[in-house]
């Protein structure tokens, strides 16, 4: 019986069962956090409402950074805006010495009509790349902006007890075009600069569990393009010219055996995906080329490299073979998201109070990518997901990321803004010994 992807995951979830990912006893810190959350979350759920009604593309996010600017200036945190076009970095600093630790949260929405029926149902139309397309949150960032902004107000009311500094985040352009590495380019990570930096992402999991892992969580990505060269004739004389669309076909196909017959699959896994090709614009036209595009996934350097070889090797083989030609560009890809070990270790019981002594578990890692990897060049950082999927609902079925379905509980909510804050002040009062990166 052949599972879904969300199937796989939920049965990859193991509880950790070592005493080290037991609760933590709450710290005066803890208990000040938990005594502001019921006066902040209603704020959360109508943040999160507003900027899901209202989401925005990659570098577009002007009024949701405004709104965030906003929120940390009446805070009185010291911000910055226009970093990396669009980000925006509060700097709160604590009221007793130590460290600094960032928090980040992503902005963007997507290019996706919106299909869920919600009051605060978005319903904006833009330009993407010459169509006239939706723009949703189908990735869940609302979420993030939100808990983040929430995270932001806990912590700033109880800033003489916190034994350090704290930077969010606030990061444009996460959605493949490159908001992180803007950002940092752009200072975000100078002065002060952090020791440590924590993310979230909302997943398709059960509302409130918090999946983590030790070291790689998700995949690197990379994109290829094959233009296939045929030559154009009428439909209705194939033999006249050389089909670039039949050729294209037989490459998908080939390049489907890379994964599956040439690539050990019992070292890590791949995954290589042919996401979109285009032709031309009649039924009785055969095109004189053909462009295609897709995407790689690995968790290994040289993998990448070996499969990009083959990519282009069977490409070009397959087109020679029909008399077309096949120009393949591999890029370079992104970062394998990996969770520092010995701080991912340290940080468990903190997840664990934020999510319920039963609320944490590992997972496998998973092929969807992130950006968040640029913040963790030089710094040792913390990924995990939150589940936002209603209770009762069969993870078979349920809508994933990216998907026009995609709805993400709001029960949700008080986790994500827990474990931000929690991870924060944690770290922050942690002896220096203990927050040795691995």
């Amino acid at each position: 019986m052949r599972r879904s992807f969300l199937a796989a995951i939920a049965c990859a979830l193991v509880t950790p069962a070592s005493a080290s990912a037991q609760p933590a006893p709450p710290s005066e810190l803890v208990r000040m956090i938990e005594s502001r959350l019921p006066a902040v979350m209603p704020k959360v759920v109508a943040w999160r409402r507003d900027i899901h009604q209202h989401p925005e593309l990659s570098f577009e996010e002007v009024r949701t950074s405004a709104l965030v600017a906003k929120h940390l200036q009446s805070l009185g945190l010291e911000v910055q805006t226009g970093v990396g076009k669009t980000g925006v970095v509060g700097i709160l600093r604590g009221g007793k010495p130590g460290p600094v630790v960032a928090l980040r949260a992503d902005m963007d929405g997507l290019p996706v009509t919106e299909l869920v029926d919600l009051p605060f149902k978005s319903t904006v139309r833009t330009q993407w790349q010459g169509q006239e397309v939706g723009v949703m949150h189908a990735c869940g960032h609302d979420n993030h902006v939100a808990i983040l902004m929430g995270a932001a107000e806990v912590l700033a009311g109880m800033k003489a007890q916190v034994p350090g500094t704290v930077k969010f985040i606030f990061q444009p352009a996460e959605e493949g075009l490159g908001g992180a590495k803007a950002m940092l380019e752009a200072g975000a990570f100078a002065n002060p600069a952090p020791q440590a930096v924590f993310g979230l992402h909302v997943w398709p999991n059960r509302v409130g569990q918090i999946a983590v892992r030790q070291g790689p969580i998700m995949a690197a990505a990379g994109n290829f393009t094959i233009i296939v060269k045929g030559k154009q004739t009428h439909g209705s004389q194939p033999w006249s010219g050389v089909d670039p669309i039949v050729v294209a076909s037989q490459i998908v196909l080939g390049l489907q055996t890379i994964a599956s017959r040439q690539v050990n699959v019992a070292y890590l896994p791949s995954v290589l995906t042919v996401g979109q090709i285009t032709g031309d614009n009649r039924s009785n036209i055969i095109p004189d080329s053909v462009v295609m595009v897709g995407t790689l996934r690995t968790f290994d350097d040289a993998m990448r490299k070996d499969i990009a070889m083959r990519i282009e090797r069977t490409a070009t083989d397959i087109a020679r073979s029909a008399g077309a030609t096949a120009i393949v560009k591999v890029d370079q890809g992104g970062l394998v998201t990996a969770n520092d070990t010995t701080l991912t270790d340290r940080m468990l019981p903190t997840l664990r109070w934020a999510a319920g002594e039963s609320g944490v578990a590992f997972i496998n890692p998973v092929m969807g990518s992130e950006d968040f990897p640029e913040f963790t060049r030089t710094i040792p950082g913390v990924f995990f997901f939150l589940g936002v999927t209603p209770k009762g609902t069969d993870l078979n079925t349920v809508a994933v990321n990216h998907s026009p379905l995609f709805f993400a509980d709001e029960g949700a909510l008080i986790t994500g803004v827990r474990a931000m804050a929690g991870l924060a002040v944690d770290y922050l009062s942690m002896p220096a010994g203990k927050k040795a990166a691995n």
